[in-house]
């Protein structure tokens, strides 16, 4: 399996005359976001490659579900009774979920600015947000978490699926239209999201607020769960994330090579 190549030849050579397109129809995204974005993609030096932008704003997902795992490892700080996570975490899961979001809405921006738009890019941020999909939301948990006031980690299993059948459901629609819808939930529960987090500092579980972006919990709310739940939440997510690496490491090779670029700079492998 280390060797293996998960791209054939035949999908290699239908990279050569695959351009993207996608359409966002978004009023926030249109009239507030992609403003924004593109006065902050001009601080960025031009030398500096898309993918790397893309890769670092990742990372400050990863970290954010690592330092939230530290302090609610159980997902029950925001309970009655148990200890609260700090508001300094708070605030800095919030500014760091910020900027990951910024570095996710100027990385495609960049590489037009500097003419380095490939489909490994797309490739690369796409399957980047894939992961996300599964740390956003196990990041939220801790907002609600579980007890008398939260919900079941069952429930988030459940929000787990719903959240990537949205992201698959899109891209499958993609691949048969040749269109990227870009859904208008992203950019509103980001935001909404960051509002959560950073308002997590006086009041840890504000389940009145998350009532628009997790309705369904409302419906499938089945009581607490046990701490062996979240041990094999974790433990699902571990697997997940191994798995998909191997994934992705290889299919970014192969298409590195095909390309004949490297992955995380915007010099050409024949320029050393």
């Amino acid at each position: 399996m280390a060797g293996y190549e998960y791209v054939s030849p035949e999908q290699l050579a239908g990279f050569d005359k695959y351009k993207y397109s996608a359409v966002d129809t978004n009023p926030l995204s249109l009239y507030v976001m992609h403003p924004f974005w593109n006065t902050i993609v001009k601080v960025f030096p031009t030398w500096l490659a898309p993918n790397l932008i893309t890769f670092s704003g990742f990372l400050l997902v990863v970290f954010n579900f690592l330092l939230m795992a530290y302090f609610d490892p159980d997902f029950y700080a925001s309970a009655p009774g148990h200890k609260h996570v700090p508001d300094w975490v708070w605030i800095v899961v919030g500014i760091l979920n910020f900027i990951a979001y910024t570095l996710d809405g100027v990385d495609g921006k960049q590489a037009r600015r500097t003419n380095s738009s490939t489909p490994l890019g797309e490739l690369f941020d796409h399957g980047l947000d894939s992961w996300s999909c599964v740390y956003f939301v196990v990041t939220v948990y801790s907002i609600f978490g579980r007890g008398p006031s939260g919900v079941s980690v069952f429930v988030l299993y459940l929000l787990l699926w719903v959240v990537l059948f949205s992201f698959i459901l899109s891209h499958w629609e993609k691949y048969n239209t040749g269109i990227l819808f870009l859904p208008w939930g992203y950019d509103i529960s980001q935001c909404q999201l960051i509002v959560c987090q950073m308002s997590s500092t006086r009041c840890p579980t504000l389940n009145w607020l998350l009532v628009p972006l997790f309705l369904v919990v409302l419906v499938v709310n089945l009581g607490v769960a046990s701490y062996v739940e979240s041990v094999l939440l974790y433990t699902l997510t571990a697997v997940f994330t191994l798995a998909h690496i191997h994934y992705g490491v290889r299919v970014v090779k192969q298409l590195s090579n095909h390309f004949q670029i490297y992955p995380f700079s915007l010099r050409k492998p024949n320029s050393d």
